[in-house]
């Protein structure tokens, strides 16, 4: 399901360390990485050359970083403006998932700092690693998926599956939160799989593969009972199903209702304290 990874750099952050920890991952192995670094245009011809020196600096040490087998790793250096030039190449080598590093800025400032990987995740379909800078990148072992009916986030289980069905002694939670509007919090509950639909169909997915799962309840908001889930069972890795992009019309606008409105999947990449993978429906 992941074959072609596209991991941008920009010289800070954890992404790099993020798609190393990944490819001690048994399915990942196998992959192809392309390293993006991104110029972004600048005043002057003298600026511009630095910055070319300085970007191929970044993939050089990217890639020493990493050390990946040469045959399974390439670079692109390119100029243009970064949020644009990922979905282009993304499209370009048709990348399975991208993998990216984040301020965890939240919605207002990633409008007036022109986040990049905000908007990334806004113009593309691809399934999106996000690694804020704050967090602590661990060995990926413990993967919880945020479950309800959508297929965005069945694609989400089976990226999941994907991941822990080699892992000696990996384990998957399914989580499923109740939406309470007003706030109010429960207990996180350990159920049995047939006490819920939703995870009792997830469950028996696990299972085929061989994975061993629990299925844990809770409700709430739910970015915020997503986030302490993941926190209370010390995930490596949340997988989050994310509703279909804009259409391509739109493309060229700022997706205020989403910078500004109560999205979950902009809750959980600003507050979760764990990598995030944001998925959409496979199309």
């Amino acid at each position: 399901m992941i074959e072609k990874i596209l991991l941008a750099v920009s010289g800070l952050g954890h992404a790099e360390e993020m798609l190393k920890t990944l490819t001690e991952v048994p399915s990942i192995q196998r992959s192809k990485v392309t390293v993006l670094h991104v110029v972004p245009d600048q005043v002057s011809a003298e600026a511009m050359t630095t910055k070319w020196e300085e970007g191929g600096k970044i993939l050089a040490n990217a890639i020493q970083y990493l050390n990946l087998d040469p045959s399974k790793v390439s670079s692109i250096l390119r100029q243009g403006d970064p949020k644009r030039v990922v979905c282009e190449v993304a499209d370009e080598i048709d990348a399975d998932l991208i993998i990216m590093g984040s301020r965890g800025l939240k919605r207002l400032q990633s409008i007036l700092s022109n986040s990049v990987s905000q908007y990334v995740f806004q113009l593309s379909s691809r399934p999106m690693l996000l690694v804020k800078d704050d967090i602590y990148v661990k060995k990926v072992n413990r993967i919880m998926v945020a479950m309800d009916s959508s297929d965005a986030a069945k694609n989400c289980l089976n990226l999941a599956l994907f991941l822990l069905r080699d892992i000696k002694g990996g384990e998957l939670i399914l989580a499923n939160v109740n939406t309470d509007l007003r706030g109010k919090e429960s207990d996180t509950t350990q159920i049995s799989p047939e006490q819920s639909p939703v995870l009792a169909a997830a469950f028996l997915e696990a299972k085929k593969y061989g994975v061993q799962a629990r299925c844990v309840t809770s409700s709430g908001k739910a970015g915020e009972e997503i986030c302490r889930l993941a926190d209370e069972w010390n995930v490596d890795l949340l997988l989050l199903g994310s509703p279909d992009r804009r259409p391509s019309i739109a493309k060229n606008l700022v997706d205020i209702d989403r910078l500004l409105g109560a999205s979950l999947s902009d809750y959980v990449r600003v507050n979760a304290t764990c990598p995030v993978l944001l998925a959409r429906t496979v199309s």
